[in-house]
């Protein structure tokens, strides 16, 4: 699953820049279908507000505006570059800064909607080690973090749910078989990024309700109670 939204080219900027007339909503480049909100073809929704108030109001819009782009695109980790999408406008020719962009990504780390991506091969909270995440910590300069437009726990219950419709408990599954695997194709499981699955099926491990244990030398399986 890619994590990269399309670097949008400056040369797409159009000699008449009259800030009235770009501040409706709509989608920014031709084979882009998102439908940015008007603020974000307003130059100040770039600029990091002084004012407490505004500023709350301008992170509370661009964790929205994050959130509901990678649902779009169905992103499950996003680059901090300030030269992609969605943190350039390259109508307005405005890019939000990196200190911003992570002071938007810990904005939404409060309600749970965000995480850093750690470095491949760097061992989680939950004792599990990073097998595909690259980039650069929570301190680090660019890199990536998981949007979670839906949380590990949400995707957790989805997947106990196909378990249970599909009367698969106390079967064993790999992690192959529920991203790539025949029996999810045509579900919200199918595709998923092998992290955000397996931060998912560990809340349901938390919940008492499968275990998750090593199949193979590069595979991890899960059994559900």
């Amino acid at each position: 699953m890619s994590t990269t939204p399309p670097a949008p080219s400056d040369s797409s900027t159009p000699s008449n820049s009259n800030p009235s007339k770009t501040t409706t909503a709509g989608t920014l480049l031709p084979n882009d279908t998102f439908p940015f909100p008007r603020e974000f073809f307003f130059p100040p929704f770039f600029t990091c507000q002084t004012n407490l108030t505004t500023h709350h109001a301008q992170l509370t819009k661009w964790s929205s505006l994050l959130l509901a782009y990678c649902r779009h695109h169905r992103l499950f980790r996003l680059s901090l570059n300030p030269d992609a999408l969605p943190f350039h406008n390259p109508r307005i020719n405005r890019r939000l800064a990196p200190g911003d962009i992570r002071r938007v990504v810990d904005f939404l780390r409060k309600d749970g909607r965000a995480e850093y991506v750690l470095p491949l091969g760097q061992t989680r909270k939950d004792g599990t080690m990073t097998t595909t995440a690259r980039g650069g910590g929570e301190a680090g300069e660019g890199g990536e973090a998981f949007i979670y437009w839906r949380t590990p726990e949400e995707w957790g219950s989805l997947i106990e749910a196909w378990v249970e419709e599909t009367g698969q408990r106390g079967s064993v599954l790999t992690v192959y078989e529920l991203r790539e695997g025949e029996g999810t194709r045509g579900t919200e499981i199918w595709g998923m990024d092998g992290d955000v699955l397996v931060k998912a099926l560990g809340t349901v491990v938390k919940r008492g309700k499968a275990q998750i244990f090593q199949s193979g030398e590069d595979s991890l399986g899960v059994k559900f109670f």
